[in-house]
């Protein structure tokens, strides 16, 4: 990820990330979940592109609040550095959903538990001999799948940026490949629609706050997609106080919400 590059990072913590980027056994989870989400359920894409989306957004929003001057809860703690920190929300943005190999209801549980062998075994070749940066990023990468869907308290910074970074993939690309499908939502479920009226959404720094978010969209359905999801994953969020949400529908004014 070429957003790595800009932040200066060390060599042990690139090759953590592209340990993690590289590995067959993420590659192929990912995959299958997909398959398990489009093709069995005919809902919104949960596969390797929306979770490489999410560790996109994560890392930006990550460096937006390094460039703040803001701690990370492990900086405050002084239990690692930046450097941890950021590992360990890019680990639990990649394997946030791996659950829904196994299905929707509780994914986030399963996707826990799916993801502790595959932490140990990359953590442990990238952090060899370091054992206590081994249990610290993959805590914080546990706390990043587990809260990721914003209906379980979370505590760290990092596991709020995370499930900030996934409300923030909700593009009509993830609508696209259901919808072509014939999956179409049942009667009253309007997330793929609201979804497939998102055009674009934009992460930078703001002028309040150090994270600044915009969300454009064709027609005023996609303001489901804002106030239901992303709304209330960033009001769930230990990262709220860092963040403006803005979202504009074509033609009519900017609306700020937080």
């Amino acid at each position: 990820m070429k957003t790595l590059k800009n932040q200066g990072l060390g060599d042990t913590t690139q090759n953590a990330i592209h340990l993690l980027l590289e590995d067959e056994e993420v590659q192929l989870t990912q995959e299958y979940g997909n398959n398990v989400s489009i093709k069995r359920l005919g809902i919104n894409d949960h596969g390797p592109v929306h979770m490489r989306i999410v560790a996109l957004n994560t890392i930006i929003m990550m460096g937006l609040i390094k460039d703040a001057g803001i701690k990370t809860s492990l900086e405050a703690e002084e239990a690692g550095d930046y450097e941890d920190s950021l590992v360990g929300t890019v680990y639990a943005a990649m394997l946030h959903d791996l659950g829904m190999s196994i299905g929707r209801q509780d994914h986030e549980l399963h996707s826990s538990y799916l993801s502790i062998p595959i932490l140990n075994r990359l953590l442990g070749k990238a952090y060899a001999g370091n054992i206590h940066k081994i249990i610290t990023i993959r805590s914080i990468a546990q706390e990043g799948i587990y809260g990721h869907m914003g209906n379980r308290s979370i505590h760290s910074l990092e596991a709020g940026i995370v499930q900030v970074a996934d409300g923030c993939d909700m593009t009509q690309g993830r609508a696209r490949i259901p919808m072509s499908l014939g999956n179409h939502p049942r009667a009253g479920d309007i997330h793929q629609y609201s979804a497939n009226s998102i055009e674009e959404v934009l992460i930078s720094g703001g002028k309040e706050k150090p994270i600044r978010i915009e969300v454009s969209m064709s027609s005023e359905v996609g303001l489901f997609q804002v106030e239901e999801v992303l709304l209330s994953k960033i009001s769930a969020s230990t990262a709220k106080p860092y963040i403006e949400l803005y979202a504009q529908v074509k033609g009519m004014d900017q609306k700020r919400y937080i």
